[in-house]
């Protein structure tokens, strides 16, 4: 009954886009060019498995790498450094069983010894309540709203300051010890991205 998880199959996006796109109107919906490019581009792109079966998934973006997503260049003016949470999304019958806090766990251990900020937003007009405790829960902070252009849906934009940042950027600089836990999820996507390949 153990909670796994690790960085996406490109042979498991179709999986993940039935996911998401069964996740209701907290989520937007995604198409398959979408999610291919955050297979090619996110920073961070992990599953959960629960039981050996796909559980739920979390799509991150660092604020030197770039999005697309108008909530993002929302946080980028705002913020010189900070780790989006472009989405994340847990299979209806997983939810309640802790899936989403192992994701969130995971994703402030990649964030917090890279950036000063975790950042992400809750949809404020879909009965957001059970979200928005969550992420209060986890030390998630409103510092405004923001009305998504061209979708007219409003967002909670969040933040939760990476309290571990400051003492591991001024003790190692850009060179993290080069210890596998503190590896860069998803090394292969960023060769992909310099080669073309796929």
């Amino acid at each position: 009954m153990s909670i796994v998880v690790r960085d996406v199959r490109e042979h498991e996006l179709d999986s993940v886009l039935a996911l998401n796109n069964a996740a209701g109107p907290s989520i937007l919906p995604l198409d398959s060019n979408r999610l291919q490019r955050f297979f090619d581009t996110a920073d961070y792109f992990r599953v959960a498995e629960r039981d050996g079966t796909l559980a739920g998934f979390l799509v991150g973006f660092g604020s030197a790498r770039g999005h697309d997503s108008p909530n993002f260049a929302w946080f980028g003016e705002r913020y010189p450094g900070f780790m989006y949470i472009d989405r994340v999304v847990v299979a209806s019958r997983r939810r309640g069983g802790g899936v989403g806090r192992t994701m969130y766990a995971d994703v402030q251990g990649y964030a917090e010894v890279r950036y000063p900020v975790l950042a992400c937003e809750v949809f404020v007009e879909h009965d957001s309540d059970t979200a928005r405790i969550f992420h209060g829960s986890f030390g998630f902070r409103e510092g405004g709203q923001h009305v998504m252009p061209g979708l007219g849906i409003r967002a909670s934009m969040l933040t939760k300051d990476m309290c571990s940042y400051a003492w591991v950027r001024d003790t190692y600089g850009e060179q993290l010890p080069d210890v596998p836990w503190l590896a860069q999820p998803r090394p292969l996507g960023e060769a992909r991205l310099a080669t073309g390949t796929r």
